[in-house]
Formats: structure tokens, sequence, C-alpha cells
């Protein structure tokens, strides 16, 4: 069993007790990295958010695994970042992903049709501070690439009149990019960096229904 298999099997075993109607994060590892269960502890809050990212995920692995990451929790409000795997492969153009989006997106509102959905702006990157091992990813990954997907993004999330949101100003330095301070090696975010947007997805969170 691969390691994303492993993780859908504990997601789906977690599903049968969580609570329905509640808040839930999908995508890849950028969102399976987010301790939003951690940091709502520290905060206080008493806000269920169930975190349904898996490492390395594709937009398509995601719509085969719809049912696990999203569907099965018949939330509220979904947090959706998926698709930056497919920005840093490059025989994935943007618009297959976009079309991939779009049809998680529409399967999502089918099944249900109350919920809101909050399309989440790609994180940036750092080239600069990236490790060796990640360079090679990030000439095909850049942030000039990020911000054409985020306008697809945009979009895609217009076109479904969901909401599309970029709670990335804390994570960038003076040229766009994500700070030093804040990456892993150069892609991926730390706790610091989590820490740092915390506050501005909670606002979204919180939202009144």
């Amino acid at each position: 069993m691969t390691d994303k298999e492993m993780k859908l099997a504990r997601y789906r075993e977690a599903n049968k007790t969580a609570q329905c109607g509640e808040t839930v994060f999908a995508g890849s590892s950028l969102m399976e990295m987010f301790p939003i269960n951690k940091l709502l502890e520290e905060s206080g809050s008493d806000k269920i958010i169930y975190n349904r990212g898996v490492g390395g995920f594709v937009s398509e692995e995601l719509w085969n695994a719809l049912d696990t990451c999203i569907l099965d929790l018949k939330p509220s409000r979904l947090f959706i970042n998926i698709g930056t795997n497919d920005l840093s492969d490059p025989s994935i153009p943007i618009a297959r992903m976009i079309a991939t989006y779009d049809k998680i997106i529409t399967a999502v509102e089918q099944n249900l049709p109350d919920i809101r959905i909050y399309l989440m702006a790609y994180y940036p990157v750092n080239y600069e501070a990236a490790t060796e091992s990640m360079k090679e990813c990030l000439r095909i990954r850049t942030n000039e690439k990020i911000t054409l997907a985020n306008a697809e993004v945009a979009a895609l999330a217009a076109r479904h009149n969901q909401r599309y949101i970029d709670i990335n100003k804390n994570l960038k330095d003076e040229q766009g990019r994500l700070k030093s301070e804040y990456t892993i090696e150069g892609m991926h975010i730390n706790e610091d960096g989590y820490r740092a947007i915390f506050d501005d997805i909670m606002s979204y969170v919180n939202e009144p229904a």
C-alpha cells in the first residue's frame, strides 16, 4: 500500500465518526501540512476543521478520491488548494489542470448544493532559497507560472460563483517570493509560515453563513 493509499484509508476510517456540516481543508501537501488543528487549539477556537490534504496529489487524484477527501464529510465550507503538483509537471498544461479542477468543483456543488467553496491562491515559491534537490522542480513551477495559474483559479471561482481567496501577503518577501524564513526547501511551508497566514484564513472560516 502506498503512502497516499494509507492516508486515504485513515481518512475513510476517521470520516465514520466525523461530524457532518463542518469545514474541510482539501488538497495536496501544502494543505496536508497546514497544522490547522494545532493552531486552532492554541488560539482557543472551538471550530471543527477536518484536514483531508494528501501529499503528492495532482488534481486528477483528488478527483478520484472525492468521496473520502470531501463528500463523505458533507462540509458546509470547503477550502481547497489543489493543482500545485500539476504545475510541477511539464506534461500537464494549466488548461488541463483547470479542467479537472472544474470537474471537482462541479461535483461538489452537485452533491452539496448549499456548500461555500473557497478556492485558494497557490502559495509562492523561492528558487533562491531552494535546496539543490528542489531547484529542478522550481525551474518548472515558477512564481510566474503560479501567477498565471492563480488567474485561472480566480476565473474558475467566478464561473461557479464561489470565492477565490489569496492569503499570501504575509508569506511574500519584497520580490514576491516565499520568504526564506518560512520555507523548508524553497517550496513547502514551515510552521512559522502557516502561523503567518492563520489569522487570514480564519477570517474566512469565521465568515457569517
